[in-house]
């Protein structure tokens, strides 16, 4: 059976570049068709429901995929796919009514939970100012960062779309 992967769009679409997560599930769970995600891939557009996201990941994932807008060194627009673990957190005050990822992740543990096997697929911001739809630049990038989740679901997921693993031969039969 393939790991579970979940991919996370997080973000507040009133917020502008903000609206980025949200922007990219929206368009993969739009395109079902080719390339299309491996089998036990769930996308989930959370916007700024942190503790549905912390109670969706006590449901057992082999891998989280995270897209959020995220500050960087680069220009708007620019994309950044990092690994992050446990040390990678530290600690964040939980927020039962927002979404402040690191300490959503960070605070998984008190509700019985361990973090999985994690991946952020970021685009730094333009302009997080009041008002909704991306920037030029970082509604550019939303076909990128589809691609980039795609990339990552098929290596997350050890099962190729559709297919099954053959199983092992019996070490004491012949072929």
């Amino acid at each position: 059976m393939p790991g579970r992967v979940l991919v996370a769009g997080v973000g507040n679409l009133f917020l502008g570049d903000d609206g980025f997560g949200p922007e990219v599930v929206r368009r993969l769970a739009a395109d079902p068709g080719p390339p299309s995600l491996p089998d036990g891939v769930r996308v989930v557009d959370y916007g700024i429901r942190g503790m549905h996201l912390a109670y969706d990941l006590l449901d057992g994932y082999d891998a989280l995929v995270l897209v959020d807008a995220c500050p960087g060194d680069g220009p708007p627009g620019s994309l950044t796919i990092l690994e992050v673990g446990p040390d990678d957190l530290g600690t964040g005050a939980f927020d039962a009514h927002g979404m402040n990822p690191v300490a959503v992740l960070a605070n998984l543990d008190q509700l019985g939970g361990t973090l999985p096997l994690t991946h952020v697929v970021g685009c730094v911001p333009a302009d997080t100012g009041e008002g909704i739809g991306l920037s030029g630049a970082v509604a550019a990038a939303v076909p990128r960062a589809v691609d980039a989740v795609r990339t990552l679901t098929r290596r997350l997921s050890p099962v190729p779309t559709g297919r099954e693993a053959a199983p092992a031969p019996h070490p004491l039969r012949r072929s």
